[in-house]
């Protein structure tokens, strides 16, 4: 559901949107430190990864990959163990080992082979994948038998071939088996999830899931708006953290993968409510249908485990999207630096000569999930007049600006050390743009001037943006240009792509011949 469609549903529920007012109770609180009553309990304090990059998803991929690879490896090097020297490696061969290779993947895969709770067990892992292994050298010997093509073949090598393979597949899943048990236990795996709403209906849920070996979901707390009797500060074992509010302030303290919701779909505006402060998270949220009357199709559901639930939100970016995305910044941002390294010595010594301090200096900013990040920029200003959390916004013919950096603030010259904090992982090529910490606007900070405005924060920030390239680049002060820039935003989050961010980079030279409103 983009975030948008999320807006106008909102609206219409009577909750805040993204682009009026926003009072202090709605959107301020995650710029404090969370209440006491959302400290997070002392396993969320341990060090916990804020997004794993070998998530289940990326992991099931990772061993289907392997496993697929090896067997193909295998096949050759049975072929020169068997018949090297009699019998050359021709085409009917390769054709032969990639269409066993190939065959059984597939049979792995639509035998849950590669699912979380099949790495956890050898036994039944095994049996599937000797099952999958052997239709795979069934199918193609029946195929060699109706083609008259099997006294091309060597039986020797597929003998050799066929019992190499169940020796490389339990050798493989054996070691799987105890890398997955050491990460386990130390919580790589889990997903960890918050239940909002408490009473019978969550204690049923977190039963439910606890009951599921296949949803690897590790409960880390209860949280309700309800203070009276209804609430219970245990349910099914596990404590009440607070309310929806305490719920925001804790995901920006300890990791949390999902939210799932215990209420009723009938209690149509208490959700809407609550979902116009939780969906600035980058978080899954859902709805549970465990415990409701009403009955859609089973496609219609999702399911963690055994338990069906309704899709709300999900994370903007996860599993293989994170990897390609880290992956491009990586490569990119290398070449980048190579590229450029004299441009960026240049300006370097133009700073520094052109007045007293060093050439570089570091801002803090916000980034991923509000996480204060220090952001890299060649300075602009004279040192005694730094103002290092942007309190006043520069404005044209801003004094406390040097005559060099009147130049590389229209340019973005000043922009080009953030390629080291790319590098570094906590920004990206293309993204939101951070903004510092007392940025206002209309006099007012960012996030009293656009509801949702957190919502940004759901992906890394980054040096150019889809708002940047298409005109709102430079200064915000007034809220018109505030809203503008955060709703262009949303819509990359919400359509990210890397053809979009190549599209963007490719974009962002002409985008800087626009130099109206930098300064």
């Amino acid at each position: 559901m983009s975030a948008f469609g999320v807006r106008d549903l909102l609206d219409v529920a009577g909750a805040p949107g993204i682009g009026g007012q926003s009072g202090p109770e709605d959107q301020g609180a995650p710029m404090q430190g969370p209440p006491a009553s959302a400290q997070p309990p002392a396993e969320a304090l341990a060090p916990v990864l804020k997004g794993p990059a070998l998530t289940p998803v990326v992991l099931s991929g990772c061993v289907r990959g392997l496993e697929i690879l090896s067997l193909v490896v295998l096949g050759f090097v049975a072929q020169e163990i068997t018949l090297g020297g009699v019998v050359p490696l021709g085409w009917s061969y390769v054709a032969a080992i990639l269409a066993i290779a190939g065959l059984a993947g597939a049979a792995f895969q639509i035998s849950g082979c590669y699912r979380i709770a099949a790495f956890r067990s050898i036994p039944k892992s095994f049996a599937k994948l000797a099952l999958g292994w052997s239709l795979a050298f069934l199918l193609v010997a029946t195929a060699m038998v109706l083609t008259k093509l099997s006294d091309h073949y060597s039986r020797i090598w597929l003998t050799s071939f066929y019992a190499g393979g169940l020796g490389l597949l339990t050798i493989g899943r054996v070691v799987l088996f105890v890398f997955i048990g050491r990460q386990m236990s130390k919580g790589l795996f889990d997903r960890r999830t918050a239940i909002v709403g408490g009473g019978a209906a969550a204690e049923e849920l977190i039963r439910s899931l606890e009951a599921s070996a296949d949803s690897s979901i590790r409960i880390v707390g209860v949280f309700d708006d309800r203070g009276d009797a209804r609430s219970n500060d245990v349910v099914a074992g596990h404590p009440k953290l607070g309310n929806v509010n305490d719920l925001v302030a804790y995901a920006r303290r300890a990791r949390i993968d999902l939210i799932v919701f215990t209420i009723p779909i009938s209690a149509e505006t208490r959700i809407l409510q609550m979902l116009a402060k939780l969906w600035v998270l980058p978080i899954d949220i859902r709805l549970s249908a465990h415990a409701t009357k009403l009955r859609l199709r089973p496609r219609a559901y999702s399911y963690l485990g055994a338990v069906p639930v309704l899709d709300v939100f999900d994370k903007p970016l996860a599993d293989w999207d994170v990897i390609l995305k880290n992956v491009f910044d990586k490569v990119v941002a290398c070449a980048a630096l190579i590229a450029l390294a004299p441009v960026m010595l240049a300006v370097a010594l133009a700073v520094k000569f052109g007045s007293k301090g060093p050439a570089l200096f570091k801002q803090k900013r916000y980034g991923f999930n509000n996480e204060l990040i220090e952001v890299f920029k060649f300075r602009s200003m004279y040192v005694d007049q730094g103002d290092a959390g942007a309190a006043k916004l520069v404005t044209k013919g801003d004094p406390r600006v040097t005559p060099v950096g009147r130049f590389i603030r229209k340019t973005s010259l000043d922009e080009l050390p953030q390629l080291f904090n790319v590098l570094k992982g906590n920004l990206s090529l293309v993204g939101p743009r951070p903004h510092a910490l007392q940025a206002k606007a209309a006099n007012a900070l960012y996030d009293q001037v656009v509801d949702g405005y957190f919502a940004r924060h759901k992906v890394k920030p980054g040096i150019t943006g889809w708002a940047q390239i298409n005109g709102w680049r430079g200064e915000t002060d007034t809220s018109e240009k505030l809203q503008r820039r955060v709703e262009h935003d949303l819509y990359y989050i919400e359509n990210w792509s890397i053809l979009l961010d190549i599209q963007i980079l490719a974009t962002t030279p002409f985008a800087l011949l626009k130099t109206e409103n930098a300064y």
